[in-house]
């Protein structure tokens, strides 16, 4: 498994030949947010796109349009029809519990605590998680906070990609702040844990060294080794890459 994170919840992850890419976003600047780490070069060769939920940094339909019309695109149910709106032939609505087939790498939908609404819209869609498992397993938790049950999603797993801050100085409700974060890890008991949704887009009328940009990733360092000291932390930089073994 190889998995290289392009900043925020943007994962591309290839498992056993299966290129899947988490919630592209892919811009310098999506409305107040603008990029404090240079912006990705979008690679369209993913087999499926996940999409966790419709707030605009995860489901950017400008960034989403930057890949082919013919890759699957999997969104919660209710999202379906904004993608096609955008051309994308193979949309498919999921709810937590639905299960897909990509090349033998199964991908399980998972519950996700955080709110449903997208800003400007009236359209609802309850957010999701997704397990990704084959010859290894992964866990990309989308954005949510700790809820019932996290401990049960994925069993054995090697690889966890936990959303730790947001984009500004200050969380809302519905998201894991780095001690949450690491209850999270220890709940999940991954041999890995990757902080992701830190360190990349910040408030325009914020600077690029803002604490809020480095501040959350060292904090939850520190507490995952309290918390979750058998796992261990990988902090990586927008573009940067791990590969794993069985």
């Amino acid at each position: 498994m190889h998995v290289r994170w392009l900043g925020h919840s943007t994962v591309l992850i290839e498992l056993d030949g299966v290129r899947v890419l988490t919630d592209p976003l892919l811009r310098k600047q999506v409305i107040h947010l603008r990029r404090s780490t240079p912006a990705p070069t979008p690679d369209t060769r993913v087999d499926a796109v996940l999409i966790s939920h419709g707030h605009h940094d995860h489901l950017d339909l400008p960034s989403l349009k930057r890949l082919p019309g013919s890759v699957p695109v999997i969104v919660p149910r209710g999202l379906g029809e904004l993608v096609r709106k955008q051309g994308f032939a193979d949309v498919r609505e999921v709810l937590a519990g639905d299960e897909l087939d990509f090349s033998g790498v199964r991908v399980r939908v998972s519950h996700a605590e955080h709110d449903e609404r997208r800003a400007g819209s009236k359209v609802r869609a309850a957010p999701v998680g997704y397990a990704l498992l084959g010859s290894c397993r992964a866990f990309f938790a989308g954005d949510t906070d700790v809820f019932p049950g996290l401990e049960h999603v994925v069993s054995d797993l090697d690889l966890a990609l936990i959303p730790i801050w947001g984009w500004g100085a200050s969380l809302g409700t519905g998201h894991l702040n780095p001690e949450r974060a690491a209850e999270a890890v220890a709940l999940l008991r991954p041999r890995v844990a990757v902080p992701i949704h830190w360190g990349t887009f910040r408030p325009i009328h914020r600077g690029s060294r803002a604490p809020f940009l480095r501040d959350p990733v060292d904090a939850f360092a520190a507490a995952a080794r309290e918390q979750a000291p058998e796992v261990e932390v990988r902090v990586l930089a927008p573009g940067e890459s791990l590969t794993m073994q069985p």
